[in-house]
Protein backbone atom coordinates (compact mmCIF):
# COMPACT_ATOMS: atom_id res chain seq x y z
CA UNK A 1 0.00 0.00 0.00
CA UNK A 2 1.34 3.42 -0.93
CA UNK A 3 1.91 6.11 1.56
CA UNK A 4 -0.95 8.07 0.06
CA UNK A 5 -3.36 5.12 0.45
CA UNK A 6 -2.30 4.63 4.03
CA UNK A 7 -3.07 8.27 4.79
CA UNK A 8 -6.56 7.91 3.27
CA UNK A 9 -7.34 4.77 5.32
CA UNK A 10 -6.13 6.49 8.47
CA UNK A 11 -8.32 9.50 7.76
CA UNK A 12 -11.44 7.35 7.22
CA UNK A 13 -10.74 5.46 10.45
CA UNK A 14 -10.46 8.71 12.39
CA UNK A 15 -13.69 10.02 10.90
CA UNK A 16 -15.56 6.82 11.82
CA UNK A 17 -14.24 6.99 15.37
CA UNK A 18 -15.31 10.63 15.74
CA UNK A 19 -18.75 9.83 14.37
CA UNK A 20 -19.17 6.99 16.85
CA UNK A 21 -18.17 9.24 19.72
CA UNK A 22 -20.64 11.91 18.59
CA UNK A 23 -23.43 9.31 18.38
CA UNK A 24 -22.60 8.01 21.85
CA UNK A 25 -22.61 11.46 23.36
CA UNK A 26 -25.95 12.29 21.72
CA UNK A 27 -27.82 9.20 22.98
CA UNK A 28 -29.03 10.53 26.35
CA UNK A 29 -30.86 13.55 24.89
CA UNK A 30 -32.77 11.30 22.49
CA UNK A 31 -33.89 9.09 25.41
CA UNK A 32 -34.95 11.95 27.70
CA UNK A 33 -38.53 12.27 26.48
CA UNK A 34 -39.08 8.57 27.23
CA UNK A 35 -37.57 8.85 30.70
CA UNK A 36 -39.70 11.83 31.78
CA UNK A 37 -42.98 10.01 30.98
CA UNK A 38 -45.02 13.23 30.99
CA UNK A 39 -48.42 11.49 31.32
CA UNK A 40 -47.40 10.11 34.74
CA UNK A 41 -46.73 13.59 36.10
CA UNK A 42 -50.09 14.90 34.92
CA UNK A 43 -51.93 12.32 37.06
CA UNK A 44 -50.84 13.95 40.33
CA UNK A 45 -53.57 16.62 40.51
CA UNK A 46 -56.21 13.91 40.20
CA UNK A 47 -55.12 12.38 43.51
CA UNK A 48 -55.30 15.64 45.42
CA UNK A 49 -58.13 16.19 47.91
CA UNK A 50 -61.05 18.05 46.31
CA UNK A 51 -61.78 21.58 47.42
CA UNK A 52 -64.55 22.29 49.97
CA UNK A 53 -66.73 23.75 47.23
CA UNK A 54 -66.27 20.62 45.12
CA UNK A 55 -67.17 18.42 48.10
CA UNK A 56 -70.35 20.39 48.78
CA UNK A 57 -71.32 20.22 45.11
CA UNK A 58 -70.80 16.47 45.06
CA UNK A 59 -72.84 16.06 48.23
CA UNK A 60 -75.66 18.12 46.77
CA UNK A 61 -75.73 16.16 43.54
CA UNK A 62 -75.43 12.71 45.11
CA UNK A 63 -78.72 10.87 45.77
CA UNK A 64 -79.68 11.23 49.46
CA UNK A 65 -81.13 7.73 49.54
CA UNK A 66 -82.13 5.03 47.10
CA UNK A 67 -85.38 6.09 45.46
CA UNK A 68 -85.13 9.70 46.70
CA UNK A 69 -86.54 12.21 46.35
CA UNK A 70 -89.76 10.76 47.74
CA UNK A 71 -93.22 12.19 47.20
CA UNK A 72 -95.58 12.28 50.17
CA UNK A 73 -99.30 12.90 49.91
CA UNK A 74 -101.60 14.37 52.56
CA UNK A 75 -105.34 13.75 52.87
CA UNK A 76 -107.28 16.12 55.14
CA UNK A 77 -111.11 16.23 55.04
CA UNK A 78 -111.69 19.08 57.49
CA UNK A 79 -110.29 22.60 57.15
CA UNK A 80 -112.66 24.64 59.34
CA UNK A 81 -110.34 24.28 62.31
CA UNK A 82 -107.31 26.12 63.67
CA UNK A 83 -105.86 22.70 64.47
CA UNK A 84 -105.88 21.66 60.82
CA UNK A 85 -104.48 25.01 59.67
CA UNK A 86 -101.56 24.67 62.07
CA UNK A 87 -101.13 21.02 61.08
CA UNK A 88 -100.80 21.78 57.35
CA UNK A 89 -98.41 24.68 57.97
CA UNK A 90 -96.17 22.50 60.14
CA UNK A 91 -96.21 19.65 57.62
CA UNK A 92 -94.98 22.02 54.92
CA UNK A 93 -92.31 23.45 57.22
CA UNK A 94 -90.90 20.05 58.21
CA UNK A 95 -91.08 18.76 54.64
CA UNK A 96 -88.97 21.73 53.55
CA UNK A 97 -86.17 20.40 55.78
CA UNK A 98 -86.18 17.14 53.82
CA UNK A 99 -86.49 18.92 50.47
CA UNK A 100 -83.34 20.86 51.32
CA UNK A 101 -81.59 17.51 51.84
CA UNK A 102 -82.87 16.12 48.55
CA UNK A 103 -85.02 13.54 50.32
CA UNK A 104 -88.51 14.73 49.36
CA UNK A 105 -90.38 16.73 46.77
CA UNK A 106 -93.20 19.21 47.41
CA UNK A 107 -96.05 17.69 49.40
CA UNK A 108 -99.11 16.69 47.38
CA UNK A 109 -101.91 18.02 49.58
CA UNK A 110 -105.59 17.12 49.22
CA UNK A 111 -107.34 19.31 51.80
CA UNK A 112 -110.99 20.41 51.86
CA UNK A 113 -114.14 20.17 53.94
CA UNK A 114 -115.63 16.94 52.66
CA UNK A 115 -117.43 13.71 53.58
CA UNK A 116 -116.29 10.09 53.39
CA UNK A 117 -116.79 9.75 49.60
CA UNK A 118 -114.91 13.02 49.19
CA UNK A 119 -111.98 11.77 51.23
CA UNK A 120 -111.96 8.51 49.30
CA UNK A 121 -111.56 10.63 46.17
CA UNK A 122 -108.70 12.51 47.85
CA UNK A 123 -106.93 9.23 48.50
CA UNK A 124 -107.53 7.95 44.97
CA UNK A 125 -106.08 11.18 43.60
CA UNK A 126 -102.93 10.64 45.66
CA UNK A 127 -102.62 7.02 44.55
CA UNK A 128 -103.00 8.11 40.91
CA UNK A 129 -100.15 10.59 41.38
CA UNK A 130 -97.87 7.72 42.38
CA UNK A 131 -96.94 9.05 45.82
CA UNK A 132 -94.54 7.03 47.97
CA UNK A 133 -96.37 7.59 51.25
CA UNK A 134 -99.73 8.98 52.40
CA UNK A 135 -100.46 10.82 55.63
CA UNK A 136 -104.20 10.66 56.20
CA UNK A 137 -106.20 12.40 58.92
CA UNK A 138 -109.29 10.18 58.61
CA UNK A 139 -112.85 11.46 58.75
CA UNK A 140 -114.40 8.10 59.52
CA UNK A 141 -113.60 5.03 61.61
CA UNK A 142 -113.94 2.48 58.80
CA UNK A 143 -115.22 4.18 55.64
CA UNK A 144 -111.73 4.59 54.16
CA UNK A 145 -110.50 1.05 54.80
CA UNK A 146 -110.86 -0.35 51.27
CA UNK A 147 -109.10 2.63 49.67
CA UNK A 148 -106.30 2.57 52.23
CA UNK A 149 -105.83 -1.14 51.53
CA UNK A 150 -105.61 -0.33 47.83
CA UNK A 151 -102.76 2.08 48.56
CA UNK A 152 -100.94 -0.47 50.69
CA UNK A 153 -101.31 -3.11 47.97
CA UNK A 154 -99.51 -0.72 45.60
CA UNK A 155 -96.56 -0.44 47.97
CA UNK A 156 -97.48 2.96 49.39
CA UNK A 157 -96.70 3.55 53.07
CA UNK A 158 -99.91 4.70 54.78
CA UNK A 159 -99.87 6.54 58.09
CA UNK A 160 -103.00 7.74 59.88
CA UNK A 161 -102.15 10.88 61.83
CA UNK A 162 -103.94 12.34 64.84
CA UNK A 163 -106.44 9.47 64.92
CA UNK A 164 -106.03 5.73 65.17
CA UNK A 165 -107.41 3.33 62.58
CA UNK A 166 -107.56 -0.41 63.14
CA UNK A 167 -106.58 -1.35 59.59
CA UNK A 168 -103.95 -4.03 58.87
CA UNK A 169 -100.84 -2.42 57.41
CA UNK A 170 -101.81 1.14 58.32
CA UNK A 171 -99.49 2.85 60.80
CA UNK A 172 -100.87 5.37 63.29
CA UNK A 173 -99.07 8.38 64.71
CA UNK A 174 -100.70 10.46 67.42
CA UNK A 175 -101.61 10.80 71.03
CA UNK A 176 -103.89 8.29 72.72
CA UNK A 177 -107.18 10.11 72.13
CA UNK A 178 -109.04 8.07 74.70
CA UNK A 179 -106.49 8.80 77.42
CA UNK A 180 -106.41 12.46 76.34
CA UNK A 181 -110.14 12.74 77.05
CA UNK A 182 -109.93 10.74 80.26
CA UNK A 183 -107.40 13.20 81.69
CA UNK A 184 -109.84 16.12 81.69
CA UNK A 185 -112.86 13.94 82.51
CA UNK A 186 -111.08 12.59 85.60
CA UNK A 187 -110.14 16.12 86.64
CA UNK A 188 -113.77 17.24 86.28
CA UNK A 189 -115.15 14.28 88.24
CA UNK A 190 -112.75 14.94 91.10
CA UNK A 191 -113.41 18.68 91.01
CA UNK A 192 -117.13 17.99 91.40
CA UNK A 193 -116.47 15.67 94.30
CA UNK A 194 -117.79 12.72 92.31
CA UNK A 195 -121.34 14.01 91.93
CA UNK A 196 -123.36 16.58 90.04
CA UNK A 197 -125.42 17.27 86.92
CA UNK A 198 -123.39 17.85 83.78
CA UNK A 199 -123.73 18.27 80.02
CA UNK A 200 -121.43 17.04 77.26
CA UNK A 201 -120.55 18.79 74.00
CA UNK A 202 -118.82 16.42 71.61
CA UNK A 203 -117.18 16.79 68.19
CA UNK A 204 -118.31 15.01 65.01
CA UNK A 205 -120.20 11.78 65.89
CA UNK A 206 -118.59 8.82 64.11
CA UNK A 207 -115.26 10.59 63.71
CA UNK A 208 -112.42 8.33 64.98
CA UNK A 209 -111.02 10.83 67.49
CA UNK A 210 -114.45 11.76 68.80
CA UNK A 211 -115.45 8.10 69.17
CA UNK A 212 -112.29 7.33 71.16
CA UNK A 213 -112.70 10.42 73.33
CA UNK A 214 -116.33 9.82 74.18
CA UNK A 215 -115.53 6.21 75.06
CA UNK A 216 -112.88 7.47 77.46
CA UNK A 217 -115.20 10.03 79.04
CA UNK A 218 -117.90 7.39 79.47
CA UNK A 219 -115.42 5.07 81.20
CA UNK A 220 -114.44 7.77 83.69
CA UNK A 221 -117.97 8.90 84.54
CA UNK A 222 -119.08 5.26 84.89
CA UNK A 223 -116.85 5.12 87.96
CA UNK A 224 -118.81 7.99 89.54
CA UNK A 225 -122.48 7.00 89.86
CA UNK A 226 -123.18 10.39 91.45
CA UNK A 227 -122.47 12.15 88.17
CA UNK A 228 -125.63 12.57 86.10
CA UNK A 229 -125.36 13.42 82.41
CA UNK A 230 -128.27 15.74 81.59
CA UNK A 231 -127.68 15.94 77.84
CA UNK A 232 -125.15 15.51 75.06
CA UNK A 233 -124.98 17.50 71.82
CA UNK A 234 -122.48 18.07 69.02
CA UNK A 235 -120.57 21.31 68.61
CA UNK A 236 -119.01 19.97 65.39
CA UNK A 237 -115.54 21.06 66.56
CA UNK A 238 -116.56 24.62 65.84
CA UNK A 239 -116.17 27.50 68.29
CA UNK A 240 -119.35 29.34 67.32
CA UNK A 241 -121.44 26.16 67.26
CA UNK A 242 -120.08 25.16 70.65
CA UNK A 243 -121.03 28.56 72.04
CA UNK A 244 -124.58 28.25 70.75
CA UNK A 245 -124.99 24.72 72.09
CA UNK A 246 -123.77 25.82 75.53
CA UNK A 247 -126.08 28.85 75.52
CA UNK A 248 -128.97 26.47 74.88
CA UNK A 249 -127.84 24.20 77.70
CA UNK A 250 -127.55 27.13 80.13
CA UNK A 251 -131.11 28.10 79.35
CA UNK A 252 -132.40 24.54 79.68
CA UNK A 253 -130.35 23.61 82.74
CA UNK A 254 -129.56 26.84 84.65
CA UNK A 255 -128.45 24.88 87.71
CA UNK A 256 -126.06 22.50 85.99
CA UNK A 257 -122.90 21.73 87.93
CA UNK A 258 -120.47 21.15 85.11
CA UNK A 259 -119.71 20.42 81.47
CA UNK A 260 -117.24 18.39 79.47
CA UNK A 261 -116.17 19.48 75.99
CA UNK A 262 -113.15 19.34 73.68
CA UNK A 263 -110.96 21.24 71.24
CA UNK A 264 -111.79 24.76 70.02
CA UNK A 265 -115.40 24.35 71.13
CA UNK A 266 -114.15 24.93 74.66
CA UNK A 267 -113.51 28.58 73.78
CA UNK A 268 -117.08 29.15 72.62
CA UNK A 269 -118.46 27.22 75.60
CA UNK A 270 -116.55 29.37 78.11
CA UNK A 271 -117.59 32.52 76.25
CA UNK A 272 -121.23 31.42 76.65
CA UNK A 273 -120.74 30.96 80.39
CA UNK A 274 -119.04 34.33 80.75
CA UNK A 275 -121.79 36.04 78.75
CA UNK A 276 -124.52 34.47 80.90
CA UNK A 277 -122.51 34.99 84.09
CA UNK A 278 -124.83 32.78 86.18
CA UNK A 279 -124.89 33.00 89.95
CA UNK A 280 -123.16 29.63 90.05
CA UNK A 281 -120.73 28.96 87.25
CA UNK A 282 -120.67 25.36 86.03
CA UNK A 283 -117.32 23.65 86.33
CA UNK A 284 -115.82 22.88 82.94
CA UNK A 285 -112.79 21.77 80.95
CA UNK A 286 -110.89 23.23 77.99
CA UNK A 287 -108.01 22.81 75.57
CA UNK A 288 -104.41 24.04 75.67
CA UNK A 289 -104.51 26.70 72.98
CA UNK A 290 -103.51 30.30 73.55
CA UNK A 291 -106.93 31.85 73.12
CA UNK A 292 -108.39 29.56 75.77
CA UNK A 293 -105.61 30.30 78.23
CA UNK A 294 -106.10 34.05 77.78
CA UNK A 295 -109.87 33.63 78.16
CA UNK A 296 -109.16 31.71 81.35
CA UNK A 297 -107.32 34.75 82.69
CA UNK A 298 -110.22 36.99 81.74
CA UNK A 299 -112.74 34.64 83.38
CA UNK A 300 -110.85 34.94 86.66
CA UNK A 301 -111.56 38.67 86.69
CA UNK A 302 -115.30 37.91 86.57
CA UNK A 303 -115.19 34.93 88.89
CA UNK A 304 -112.04 34.54 91.04
CA UNK A 305 -113.22 31.03 91.98
CA UNK A 306 -113.18 29.86 88.37
CA UNK A 307 -110.98 26.87 87.66
CA UNK A 308 -110.42 24.64 84.65
CA UNK A 309 -107.93 22.35 82.92
CA UNK A 310 -106.48 22.58 79.41
CA UNK A 311 -105.01 19.45 77.82
CA UNK A 312 -103.02 19.85 74.61
CA UNK A 313 -104.15 17.98 71.51
CA UNK A 314 -101.13 19.07 69.53
CA UNK A 315 -100.95 19.25 65.70
CA UNK A 316 -97.25 18.34 65.88
CA UNK A 317 -98.14 14.65 65.74
CA UNK A 318 -98.64 15.02 61.97
CA UNK A 319 -95.20 16.46 61.08
CA UNK A 320 -93.76 13.88 63.45
CA UNK A 321 -95.60 11.31 61.33
CA UNK A 322 -93.99 12.81 58.24
CA UNK A 323 -90.56 12.30 59.79
CA UNK A 324 -91.43 8.68 60.47
CA UNK A 325 -92.57 8.22 56.87
CA UNK A 326 -89.35 9.69 55.44
CA UNK A 327 -87.20 7.39 57.58
CA UNK A 328 -89.27 4.37 56.57
CA UNK A 329 -88.90 5.31 52.91
CA UNK A 330 -85.14 5.37 53.38
CA UNK A 331 -85.33 1.73 54.39
CA UNK A 332 -84.76 2.15 58.10
CA UNK A 333 -86.33 -0.60 60.18
CA UNK A 334 -89.04 0.30 62.70
CA UNK A 335 -88.59 -1.06 66.21
CA UNK A 336 -92.00 -2.70 66.51
CA UNK A 337 -91.47 -3.28 70.23
CA UNK A 338 -92.06 0.46 70.65
CA UNK A 339 -95.46 0.36 68.93
CA UNK A 340 -98.89 -0.24 70.43
CA UNK A 341 -102.53 0.44 69.64
CA UNK A 342 -105.35 -1.73 68.35
CA UNK A 343 -103.40 -3.12 65.38
CA UNK A 344 -99.96 -2.99 67.01
CA UNK A 345 -98.78 -0.34 64.53
CA UNK A 346 -99.33 2.83 66.53
CA UNK A 347 -96.61 5.33 67.40
CA UNK A 348 -98.23 6.69 70.57
CA UNK A 349 -96.90 10.14 71.45
CA UNK A 350 -97.23 11.91 74.81
CA UNK A 351 -99.40 15.03 75.00
CA UNK A 352 -97.48 18.28 74.64
CA UNK A 353 -98.85 19.94 77.79
CA UNK A 354 -101.44 19.73 80.55
CA UNK A 355 -102.27 23.17 81.96
CA UNK A 356 -103.94 23.64 85.35
CA UNK A 357 -104.16 26.60 87.72
CA UNK A 358 -100.79 25.55 89.08
CA UNK A 359 -98.93 26.11 85.80
CA UNK A 360 -101.19 28.57 83.98
CA UNK A 361 -98.45 31.20 83.88
CA UNK A 362 -96.11 28.67 82.31
CA UNK A 363 -98.72 27.93 79.66
CA UNK A 364 -99.20 31.62 78.93
CA UNK A 365 -95.43 31.99 78.56
CA UNK A 366 -95.55 29.34 75.82
CA UNK A 367 -97.97 31.63 73.98
CA UNK A 368 -95.65 34.62 73.85
CA UNK A 369 -95.23 35.71 70.25
CA UNK A 370 -97.86 33.20 69.08
CA UNK A 371 -101.29 33.95 67.59
CA UNK A 372 -104.37 33.30 69.71
CA UNK A 373 -105.24 30.29 67.55
CA UNK A 374 -101.93 28.58 68.35
CA UNK A 375 -102.18 25.20 70.07
CA UNK A 376 -99.39 24.33 72.49
CA UNK A 377 -97.30 21.96 70.46
CA UNK A 378 -94.37 19.59 70.15
CA UNK A 379 -92.72 18.17 67.03
CA UNK A 380 -90.10 15.47 67.42
CA UNK A 381 -86.79 16.11 65.64
CA UNK A 382 -85.51 13.63 63.07
CA UNK A 383 -82.86 12.49 65.55
CA UNK A 384 -85.50 11.91 68.24
CA UNK A 385 -87.68 9.91 65.84
CA UNK A 386 -84.80 7.67 64.78
CA UNK A 387 -83.56 7.19 68.33
CA UNK A 388 -86.99 6.38 69.75
CA UNK A 389 -88.66 4.33 67.03
CA UNK A 390 -86.06 2.82 64.70
CA UNK A 391 -83.55 0.03 65.17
Amino acid sequence: MSTKSKKIVLLVTILITIASMIAACGAPPTQAPVATEAPATTEAPMTEAPTEAATEAAATEAPAAEGAPFTIGVSNPFISSEYRTQMIAELEEVNQEYMDQGLTTELVIESADTDVPGQIQQLQNLIAQDVDAILVNPGDVSGLNATLQEAIDQGIIVISVDQELDVPGVYNVGIDQKEWAKTSAQWLAEKLGGEGDIVQIEGFPGHPANVARMEGVAEVFAEYPGINILATDSGRWDEATGQQVMSNFLSAYPNMDGYWTQDGMAIGVLQAVMAANPAKWPQGVGEARCQYLKLWQEALTLNPEFDTIAVANHPGVSPTGLRIAVNMLQGKEVDTSKLGGANGLSFVLPVAAVITSENLEEGLAMCEGKPDAYLLDDILTDEEVVSEYFQ
